[in-house]
């Protein structure tokens, strides 16, 4: 008796590369800058593009526990989230006058703010916006 060969499985896709363009850090230590760097989601879907976020991270930032999303642009927001096996406490604030940002805080280490770049946004687009936002643009 002969059997088929058994089909080959498919290969999971590699997740793919998170979009982020942080500022250089001062020499000296931190200034007041307003805006530590730029995210580029794929969607607006926070529970799918958050923990690839907190996945890069420096690891001088220490661990995130709290996310606020700054913007109109995320339909669903949960309000826990548990990444990397830690939770993360996420509050959305929509504010139609201020630029979409997500602010990154992390008890004993410091809050980092990030320009949210539209996921809809062109190459060309997101890379003007993310340059712009961490002063390398200008």
């Amino acid at each position: 008796m002969t059997s088929a060969p058994t089909p080959p499985r498919p290969q999971p896709s590699a997740p793919s590369a998170v979009r982020l363009l942080l500022a250089v850090p001062p020499h000296g230590g931190r200034t007041a800058r307003r805006i530590d760097g730029a995210w580029w989601p794929r969607s607006y879907d926070l529970a799918a593009e958050l923990p690839g976020l907190l996945g890069v991270l420096p690891r001088a930032w220490g661990r995130i526990s709290s996310v606020r999303i700054n913007g109109d642009g995320w339909p669903a927001c949960p309000e826990r989230m548990v990444v990397a096996g830690q939770p993360v406490r996420v509050r959305r604030t929509p504010s139609p006058k201020a630029p979409p940002t997500v602010c990154l805080l992390a008890p004993g280490c410091g809050r980092w703010d990030l320009l949210v770049v539209p996921p809809g946004a062109t190459q060309a687009e997101a890379g003007r916006l993310m340059e712009g936002a961490v002063g390398q643009g200008t």
